[in-house]
């Protein structure tokens, strides 16, 4: 009861404005005490009125009343906070609207300390006591403050939900299950939630393992970003320290041929200017010699005429005549550079593809899954065409280069530094890299159907420019009997339908090669994972005997 008139007490001390104990209390005329800074912010919100007025009363005042501090009241106030509970730690008790408040307080209500499932009601710390002390009350189940107790109870019967209908999956009372749920399968509650607490302390192990590996992952990725931005950082930094290579390169072979143009310029004016001062001189030396023969023409003394005439007749050794040719002069220089001009364009033109392509086909994350199906590989379906460049000279090309034949004959191909000289071999123009899918028909003896970096050799021994033979290429061996994979030299034998037709799958950036027998159905010979450095570009080995061709695909 000592309790009680304490918090009794510290009501009649508190603000009716803030709520709290009085802070410098001050009474107005009225008989009402408050704060003295809340009553004059309220009045400061009133001074446009001219009008002030008590909150509680609503007596009015003109004018403003002028407070002093309430010194009395102000004593009591500092007497109930040594004597009752300290005002911060009050107001902790008592509930505020987002609160469970006790259902037994009365006035102002304390905050919950426990509720009862039983009870199916909220005590504070005073209330819940005989729970604690009575015999009555022992088998109550208290639980966390909680402001959704009505929901145990039972719509129909009003009365706890204590057991469980599996039947209809709800809780329900004693009642339901002898009424609209008799003969279900019903249990306890609290049966219930033991069977559902071991499934939830499951699914709580796989979500904290999710988290680690979520956790996990994040940091990957993370390190991934970093990884990202370092390499392209240095990418970005070599390619502009080669592309200033190739300026400088550019500016050094312009500065080459200006100064070459303006050297020979100046070698040819010499020479002309001093043949023009030859010609000049012989021009005034005839001019002399003309007015010397006109002047003896005239001479009337026949004695004088013959006398001087041999000396006159006699005409010095003429300078040989010039012979000009056609007026070019240095236009074949503009057009040897127009040629290299257009040739540099063609090479960055189709090197600039495998940059392009190579910048967007870089993928960190995990690549998409193989197709299942033949139309889902169709869809990385690329076209290939096959490089007469390559191509050893017994094989003839057609059918716009995508079939290949090997011939008893030569073909009459050019000489041309990417021509394999010592197997039947040839490369696709196109540089793969991305997904890309094509297949091969064959028919004859042996084929191996191939891919390979630009770079392989192509006029040394087997082994360091056969397909499958070196590290620079891999390659799947067909005849009529058997399938072999070959890979730096290494041979892999495996079986599968056979079938005239092979498919290729290619993923560059996952570094996956897979091999399939096309027929009404694709079998899976063969896959390749590992990690590709280069573009790739398609590759037919043929023996004697036989066809293959590129097929097209719609």
């Amino acid at each position: 009861m000592a309790q009680q008139g304490v918090q009794l007490d510290r009501e009649r001390f508190c603000c009716p404005i803030c709520l709290d104990l009085l802070k410098d209390p001050v009474t107005t005329s009225c008989g009402h005490s408050y704060c003295m800074n809340c009553i004059k912010s309220f009045w400061d919100e009133e001074d446009e009125k001219k009008i002030h007025s008590c909150p509680q009363c609503r007596q009015t005042f003109i004018p403003k009343p002028v407070l002093m501090k309430n010194t009395m009241l102000a004593d009591l106030v500092e007497e109930l906070k040594k004597t009752g509970l300290p005002a911060a730690l009050a107001d902790l008790c008592y509930a505020g609207p987002e609160d469970v408040a006790c259902h037994f307080c009365t006035g102002r209500k304390l905050k919950a300390l426990k509720s009862c499932l039983v009870c199916v009601a909220s005590y504070c710390e005073k209330h819940l006591q005989p729970h604690f002390e009575l015999p009555v009350f022992e088998k109550h189940k208290l639980v966390d403050p909680s402001k959704k107790l009505q929901e145990n109870i039972c719509s129909h019967h009003d009365e706890v939900m204590k057991m469980f209908c599996r039947t209809d999956q709800q809780c329900i009372c004693y009642l339901c299950s002898v009424d609209e749920h008799k003969g279900h399968d019903t249990v306890s509650a609290a049966a219930e939630r033991t069977e559902r607490q071991r499934e939830l302390e499951v699914s709580r192990q796989n979500i904290q393992q999710r988290i680690q590996d979520r956790e996990k992952d994040v940091k990957e990725l993370q390190r991934e970003v970093e990884a990202i931005n370092r390499s392209a950082d240095k990418v970005v930094k070599d390619s502009e320290k080669i592309f200033t290579q190739l300026i400088r390169l550019m500016e050094k072979r312009s500065s080459d041929v200006k100064q070459q143009v303006r050297s020979q310029q100046e070698t040819e004016v010499s020479r002309v200017k001093e043949l023009q001062e030859k010609m000049e001189q012989e021009i005034t030396e005839l001019k002399r010699k003309d007015a010397e023969m006109k002047k003896l023409s005239h001479t009337e003394d026949h004695t004088q005429f013959l006398h001087n005439y041999p000396s006159l007749s006699a005409l010095s050794e003429s300078t040989s005549s010039i012979n000009i040719r056609p007026l070019r002069y240095f236009e074949d220089v503009t057009a040897a550079v127009s040629e290299l001009r257009d040739k540099l364009q063609d090479v960055l033109r189709e090197k600039w593809t495998n940059v392009s392509l190579t910048v967007t086909e870089v993928d960190v994350l995990l690549p998409q899954p193989e197709p299942k199906t033949r139309a889902g590989f169709l869809q990385y379906s690329c076209q290939i065409t096959l490089d007469p460049n390559t191509a050893h000279t017994q094989l003839l090309l057609s059918q716009g280069n995508r079939k290949v034949t090997v011939m008893s004959q030569k073909q009459s191909y050019s000489s041309h530094p990417d021509r394999f000289t010592t197997c039947y071999q040839v490369l696709s123009r196109e540089s793969l890299t991305g997904r890309c899918y094509w297949e091969v028909e064959w028919r004859g003896g042996i084929v191996r159907v191939a891919v390979a970096y630009k770079n392989i050799n192509r006029t040394r021994s087997l082994n360091e420019c056969g397909f499958g033979h070196n590290d620079k290429s891999w390659a799947l061996r067909c005849d009529n009997n058997s399938y072999n994979f070959w890979y730096n030299n290494v041979k892999t034998p495996f079986s599968g339908p056979q079938s005239s037709r092979v498919g290729v799958y290619l993923d560059h950036s996952a570094g996956i090669l897979s091999f399939y027998s096309v027929s009404e159905t694709m079998t899976l010979l063969h896959r390749v994972q590992t990690t590709f450095t280069q573009p790739l570009h398609a590759g037919l080995w043929l023996s004697y005997e036989v066809t293959a061709e590129v097929c097209k695909l719609n």
